[in-house]
């Protein structure tokens, strides 16, 4: 099976050696992303909500120019450098998302790229 790389300018283009998503069948592996802000690189100002929904952002901009959406996501992985903003994840998610919901891992980590205070990775299933 071959493998096709997707890239698009609407999400933050990588910042090392790795690829914004690869796509493999139906199957698309979504990097990591944080709350970079894909025009200017830098990371949003504001609250930890306004981060959480950049990276949502970031997600879904990826997630399109492989063909498919975030409800296409069959598997999300939450990286947070502080636990206690796990609900508010949860809050902002819910506007994402609807019904079934992806299964998900939430994840404390010491220290994230750029000083992120939350990154997020996903697989997604395109058509199913």
């Amino acid at each position: 099976m071959s493998r096709e790389i997707i890239a698009t300018s609407q999400a933050p283009q990588a910042i090392g050696t790795y690829s914004q998503a690869v796509k493999v069948g139906d199957t698309v592996y979504l990097s990591g992303q944080i709350p970079l802000d894909p025009q200017t690189m830098e990371m949003v100002d504001g609250s930890m909500e306004a981060q959480i929904r950049q990276v949502f952002d970031n997600l879904q901009a990826v997630a399109h120019a492989a063909g498919g959406s975030l409800q296409d996501i069959v598997k999300l992985n939450v990286f947070l450098t502080d636990l206690a903003h796990f609900p508010l994840v949860n809050e902002v998610m819910a506007q994402y998302f609807t019904t079934p919901y992806p299964a998900r891992a939430a994840i404390g980590v010491a220290s994230l790229p750029k000083n992120a205070a939350v990154e997020m990775d996903a697989i997604l299933v395109l058509g199913a």
